[in-house]
């Protein structure tokens, strides 16, 4: 179901009630349609911030800061695409801000010195549930983590994340590649 239908349907609103009305009236600071968008949007939202953080409590923070964003830039929304992408686009950053605020993003070299890794195939990550692999993925180093939530998980390419974390497509692919792997040892030794 579309995500403004879900907020609709949620509110009990007539048809003639829109997703530009719901954001017009979110934006003039009316309560009960920012709760509607908070109510659809926090389950998934809190999701990605898991997916970037590794950790509840700094997925929260992350979740909270979202929001603040997310309602502050409001009236940026074009109404072109999916509210639903536009929010995530707005949570991933906030992610990211976040992740080199702690300069954990830096940590490539580090990693990159790390002991060599044997690449494996993922194919073990088929069989494995959702809520296990979102746990071995938040046990990665930040970098492969983040890397490997753009590529797999948000769909960004090699370039684009290249551009958002400052680092070139090669390095990239390697963090994604590396990620994979180390997923790919965690599910062996189960």
């Amino acid at each position: 179901m579309p995500m403004m239908q879900h907020f609709l349907r949620k509110l009990h609103l007539t048809n003639e009630a829109s997703e530009g009305d719901l954001i017009a009236r979110s934006i003039s600071g009316d309560k009960s349609a920012q709760k509607a968008i908070f109510d659809s949007l926090a389950p998934q939202m809190l999701a990605v911030c898991m997916r970037y953080m590794g950790d509840r409590d700094t997925a929260e923070d992350v979740f909270q800061d979202g929001f603040v964003t997310l309602f502050s830039k409001l009236e940026d929304y074009s109404g072109e695409g999916s509210f639903e992408g536009w929010a995530r686009k707005i949570f991933v950053n906030t992610a990211l801000m976040s992740l080199r605020k702690k300069d954990a993003l830096r940590a490539a070299s580090e990693l990159d010195a790390a002991a060599e890794m044997e690449s494996g195939s993922p194919d073990g990550l088929k069989d494995l549930g959702y809520k296990e692999l979102l746990r071995l993925v938040s046990e990665l180093p930040a970098m492969y983590r983040t890397a490997f939530n753009m590529f797999a998980v948000e769909g960004y390419s090699h370039k684009e994340i290249a551009e958002a974390l400052g680092i070139t497509p090669a390095t990239s692919r390697s963090h994604v590649q590396r990620a994979r792997a180390m997923l790919q040892k965690k599910i062996e030794r189960k």
